[in-house]
């Protein structure tokens, strides 16, 4: 996939372009039937197909005080975007200024001037630009001026729940794991590099971690422990995981500690993918190390028999 970061760098308009356009928080399966339909109007037209987004997110730039949590990073964005099979990524940095800009002159600088859109691909309740003036009705009517063709793709639900970052943020932070995994397509994942930790993990309580540092600003899970899978280096680990503060230690630090099972490698400072599975428990206090010990085995034994079926 083809990224660019600014208008500027795209210097002639792009054979039969065929757009989508969005903030795509999670690539969620209705992000995905947007970039399907992307993809096969490029492939009839002998096109090419191109998503556009915006870093940061638009609503941590206007309404910094919402303080939006986001399902994923803008590098795991790029990551799924780029799995979806869409040729070109245009990311364009958001500004108060760029806010600024009506939608009309939006149409007509970008997806129109720079861009060359043939087709462009919108979600039902998609809106963008100054007063979010440009919405689905809006850009029919630009299409109509310009000589594009607006295709809108219809709210898509899985188990009667329409697919929306909104409820997948919800209920990430519920610890609805299966229900997050059906949205997004996928399980939820976190990433990061291997931190070191206090070691309490092996010579204390007998379960070696991994340590990830999380930080409270983003979206976090519900505090509890978890089945998950660990990828590293092309591999794939079953494990268990606890999110939170470690109240038996007193740490009063936000942290994800993970056991794998059957791994010994040493990965610090590596980077590691872990998707969350199933919630199994919430975090609590233990009386001692050997009390914690005795309940992490209780996990290790149920998450073996949930990765197994």
């Amino acid at each position: 996939m083809k990224i660019y970061t600014s208008l500027d760098q795209i210097i002639a308009p792009l054979p039969h372009a065929c757009v989508t356009i969005g903030n795509f928080d999670g690539v969620h399966l209705g992000h995905q039937q947007l970039f399907s339909t992307v993809n096969q109007r490029a492939r009839r037209r002998r096109g090419v197909g191109v998503a556009v987004t915006f870093e940061p997110h638009p609503l941590q730039v206007m309404r910094p005080e919402v303080g939006i949590k986001l399902i994923s990073t803008y590098e795991q964005k790029v990551e799924l975007i780029a799995m979806a099979g869409v040729e070109i990524l245009l990311a364009l940095p958001f500004t108060r200024e760029f806010a600024a800009m009506d939608a009309g002159s939006f149409v007509d600088l970008a997806l129109v001037k720079t861009l060359g859109v043939r087709e462009l691909v919108v979600g039902y309740d998609y809106a963008f630009g100054k007063g979010r003036g440009g919405d689905v009705e809006f850009l029919k009517a630009c299409g109509r001026k310009r000589d594009f063709m607006v295709r809108v793709i219809p709210a898509f639900r899985v188990d009667g729940m329409v697919v929306s970052s909104s409820k997948i943020r919800e209920l990430v932070t519920a610890g609805r794991m299966k229900e997050v995994s059906k949205l997004l397509g996928r399980y939820y994942q976190l990433q990061g590099v291997v931190q070191r930790g206090r070691q309490r993990g092996s010579s204390v309580l007998g379960f070696p971690t991994v340590n990830l540092s999380l930080d409270e600003k983003d979206l976090c899970p519900k505090y509890g422990v978890y089945v998950t899978q660990m990828a590293h280096a092309d591999q794939c680990y079953g494990g268990v995981l606890n999110i939170g503060y470690n109240p038996t230690f007193n740490d009063g630090r936000l942290v994800a500690e993970t056991h794998i099972f059957d791994f010994n490698q040493d990965i610090y400072d590596q980077p590691i993918k872990i998707n969350l599975l199933q919630h199994l428990r919430e975090e609590r206090r233990f009386t001692s190390p050997a009390e914690l010990a005795a309940q992490i085995a209780r996990d290790v034994a149920k998450a073996k028999e949930v990765l197994a079926s």
